[in-house]
């Protein structure tokens, strides 16, 4: 029973290994948000010369939101792989982010539910910018999914330091 169960271990352990793809899949779509960044910033640039100031600021927002999303799919990616997969070598470099190999997955869920308000919070501001485009029910969906995201990061704020302080 003991060669069943070491058996049995290693394979669930080395399953681990499954998870890889998926964030080689995210790695791939952190270069499809740089393909979307690229477009809108040249998107962008006849509007800096022939548009109103609203639409350049629309447009830089735009480009921070999706800079947000890829910071967003750069940290699940890394905090992810190492805390689920494998540590990752980076063979001492001086780039090596500080946070890389400290980011728990408590850590890893208050970092993602603060950038979700981060980017939930540009696409209001954006809406309030160009506030004649929307409807007063939009807005209103906007804003009250802005705040559920708000109070959902408080909670999950809450929650970590209760369970923290008990341990």
């Amino acid at each position: 029973m003991p060669r069943v169960e070491r058996f049995l271990e290693r394979f669930i352990f080395t399953s681990r290994w499954l998870l890889a793809p998926f964030y080689v899949g995210l790695v791939l779509a952190i270069g499809l948000l740089l393909v979307k960044f690229v477009k809108e910033f040249f998107m962008l640039l006849p509007v800096v010369v022939s548009g109103s100031g609203g639409d350049v600021m629309v447009g830089v927002l735009t480009l921070v939101d999706v800079a947000l999303v890829a910071n967003l799919l750069l940290i699940i990616v890394f905090a992810g792989y190492e805390n689920f997969v494998s540590k990752i070598n980076t063979g001492g470099s001086e780039d090596r982010p500080d946070w890389m190999g400290h980011v728990s997955f408590s850590d890893l869920k208050i970092k993602v539910i603060g950038s979700i308000v981060a980017i939930s919070g540009i696409e209001l501001l954006k809406a309030f910018v160009n506030v004649d485009a929307y409807t007063t029910e939009q807005l209103s969906w906007k804003v009250g999914l802005h705040l559920t995201f708000v109070v959902s990061g408080v909670l999950f704020a809450v929650m970590d330091r209760l369970s923290t302080k008990h341990h």
